[in-house]
């Protein structure tokens, strides 16, 4: 593809750096279809895509391609939590059971909300998996998760909860708003601000979404000798090696394991964790309405922002055996993602997509691709994120 790829959209004055590097990351660094989009101060001053939507068909990455970003997810669905917080109807510190009461069994009773955003309660994995089938119903994962026993004594120590955590926090909305974490993110979030992006993708825009691909990386760790293996990773590595470990667990919550998310089923369902499915503009939009009014929108006031984004678990991950920061529901920058700067928050998803908003640049950034590239063989959201930089002087 290398120089042949079309580039669609436009930038701003001044942006031109981010088109050159977005071009580069089709040329340079791998990927095949994708999108990126920054808003300044509310306005959008890059809004750019090209590539291919699907290689089996050569279908070409349009200006509505829509794309799954695995747990960018993330910072959709802690969006609507701070919303009914905002409201006054949902208190972060609150036990979980004083809204799920069925929660409370097997010593959670005094676990707080905040612990569930922020990756600390401790339910990274389920001791029985739950058929995928049922899973994607809803219902049968919730009740799972009510009656499992934390792994770990909560508030104790953070892992990410890869999978899990989009029916915990996503339960917590439903019970709280009456609508399911989907629904009210479409009522209150998308709605108000003209976004397309779903989670619980309706069957009449299917056909926009993009297929997804995905690269080895270019040095399978778990092959090696363990003396081999960087002594820097040579931890991660042992757990992904080991099938008990919280690493591998965390992702085998259902029966089968492996998820395919480009299935019909799997995209209409609703996994408030890990299967939204939009576009860069979308997200980017969402950011800045969070740090800022976009098009008289606003969505969470500066002091929710200020509280929402406040580090809450930092230091070595249970589960990502690397270090992690989270804020409640948020990423926030890490030597690995650094986003923008120390005031970012936002969340990557598996493989490369990633949105967050800079309240100290003024900036909103959303990037997706259907290019899946593992850890750190994958360039392309820091080299945009670079350009963007760049641009702000």
């Amino acid at each position: 593809m290398g120089g042949m790829t079309t580039i669609g959209g436009d930038v701003a004055a001044g942006f031109e750096p981010v088109r050159e590097a977005f071009a580069e990351n089709f040329s340079q660094h791998g990927d095949f279809g994708a999108a990126v989009c920054v808003y300044q101060d509310g306005r959008p001053v890059v809004d750019l895509w090209g590539g291919i939507a699907d290689r089996d068909t050569g279908r070409p990455w349009e200006r509505e391609t829509l794309q799954l970003v695995y747990s960018a997810t993330k910072g959709a669905t802690a969006t609507a939590a701070h919303m009914l917080a905002q409201r006054g109807l949902l208190d972060l510190d609150a036990p979980v059971a004083e809204y799920w009461p069925e929660f409370a069994a097997n010593g959670k009773a005094d676990i707080p909300v905040r612990w569930l955003l922020s990756h600390q309660a401790g339910l990274v994995t389920l001791d029985r998996p739950v058929p995928l089938a049922e899973a994607l119903s809803w219902h049968p994962m919730t009740a799972a998760l009510a009656t499992q026993r934390p792994v770990w004594t909560p508030g104790t120590a953070h892992g990410y909860h890869g999978r899990t955590w989009g029916w915990l926090v996503g339960e917590v909305i439903r019970r709280v708003s009456g609508r399911t974490p989907g629904r009210f993110f479409a009522d209150e979030i998308a709605a108000p601000l003209g976004l397309d992006f779903f989670i619980g993708l309706p069957a009449n825009e299917r056909h926009r979404v993009s297929r997804m691909a995905y690269r080895k990386p270019n040095v399978d760790l778990t092959t090696l000798p363990a003396d081999s293996v960087p002594e820097e990773l040579r931890e991660q590595v042992a757990a992904w090696r080991d099938p008990n470990s919280f690493s591998n667990r965390a992702y085998a919550v259902t029966d089968p394991a492996a998820i395919d998310f480009d299935s019909p089923e799997v995209q209409a369902a609703e996994l408030p964790a890990s299967n939204g499915i939009g576009t860069a503009r979308a997200l980017a939009r969402m950011y800045a309405a969070l740090i800022g009014e976009v098009d008289g929108v606003r969505l969470l006031s500066p002091e929710t922002v200020a509280a929402a984004a406040k580090e809450q678990a930092a230091g070595m991950d249970q589960v990502l055996v690397a270090p992690s920061r989270f804020a409640s529901g948020y990423q926030l920058p890490t030597q690995d993602n650094p986003m923008s700067g120390p005031s970012a928050f936002g969340h990557n998803g598996r493989g490369g997509s990633l949105a967050f908003a800079d309240p100290d640049h003024g900036i909103a950034f959303g990037y997706v691709m259907n290019h899946i590239v593992s850890g750190r063989d994958d360039l392309r959201a820091g080299a945009l994120i670079d350009a963007v930089i760049r641009t702000l002087g």
